[in-house]
């Protein structure tokens, strides 16, 4: 069995290079992008759009595009932040653009989606971290496709004013906001971010919008506890959160954090178990597993399950 390394708070963020991690199992590796995804592309490349998929190098692209599932990553592709897991570009982003909410409805509607979900960077330089954007966005989709389900996946708006108001007038099905990992490793996987923030933040949708589903999810591999990720697992459940995304972190380049630990498919079940019994409506826990990973077959359960 391999042991868990742990490196020294001494170490991160100064020189992850040198930090080597274990050898990725042969079952990771991602699969090359067929044929198949060719459609999807167009239209996103048409609507001259940027997906999260493609910006977070997402293992899943292949079988998500294939089956024309793309998240729409609005408000540029440059973030404000610099989280040592992603590898979302970072700097001064541009302007924003007011003919995008148009441009993903558009693409949304050309694709024929059932259920779409719209993440963002972190706009840390707007006064209201964009979140009136998603209020635009959100609101072309359904008037373009009315009888959508839509699952929005925001960033924290630390320090925002009246971004609550604004996001909640948005017409959704699911509220996602991930908090990434355990409390013991904000400082160095999400500086800037603050773990409270997004459990509180988590809490008042749900306290305003009690119809909405809420969502939230996590990687594992970066050197937490169990009892830990058990933790955060109470904690989501005390704000009631609906759905779960439980997945393992994959290094980005030797520039990002190191992976500490592969975890194979028997330790990500014992952690969907425990999610359960927690009072979880929804768990997908796989190695692959990602914020928007078959977002559409949760929304599905729920649906099904307050029909009967």
């Amino acid at each position: 069995m391999q042991k868990t390394r742990l490196i020294s708070e001494s170490l991160l963020r100064k020189n992850f290079s040198s930090i080597p991690s274990p050898v990725k199992p042969n079952w990771l590796k991602i699969r090359l992008p067929s044929k198949r995804i060719l459609e999807t592309k167009k239209i996103i490349n048409r609507q001259k759009l940027t997906t999260v998929c493609e910006e977070a190098l997402c293992p899943n692209l292949n079988e998500c595009w294939s089956n024309k599932h793309a998240t729409f990553m609005i408000l540029g592709n440059v973030c404000t932040r610099s989280c040592s897991f992603c590898n979302i570009q970072t700097g001064k982003p541009k302007n924003v653009d007011e003919f995008e909410p148009l441009r993903v409805a558009k693409a949304v509607k050309n694709l024929e989606l059932s259920h779409v979900v719209i993440t963002s960077v972190d706009r840390d330089d707007l006064p209201d971290g964009g979140a009136l954007h998603f209020y635009k966005t959100t609101k072309m989709i359904k008037e373009l496709s009315p009888n959508i389900s839509i699952e929005i996946l925001t960033p924290d708006f630390k320090n925002k004013k009246n971004y609550l108001q604004t996001i909640s007038s948005c017409e959704i099905d699911v509220f996602n906001h991930n908090l990434e990992t355990v409390q013991n490793l904000y400082k160095v996987i999400r500086p800037g971010a603050s773990y409270l923030n997004s459990l509180s933040l988590l809490e008042s949708i749900k306290n305003i919008k009690q119809n909405v589903l809420t969502k939230s999810g996590i990687m594992i591999g970066l050197g937490e506890k169990f009892n830990e990720i058990k933790k955060l697992l109470k904690d989501l459940r005390s704000v009631n959160v609906d759905f779960l995304t439980i997945g393992q972190y994959l290094r980005p380049s030797l520039k990002h954090y190191p992976v500490i630990k592969y975890y194979n498919q028997d330790y990500f079940d014992t952690l969907k178990e425990i999610s359960m019994e927690m009072g979880f409506k929804a768990v997908t826990s796989t190695p692959f597993a990602r914020s928007s990973y078959k977002s559409e077959n949760e929304h599905e359960i729920i649906k099904s399950k307050i029909n009967h």
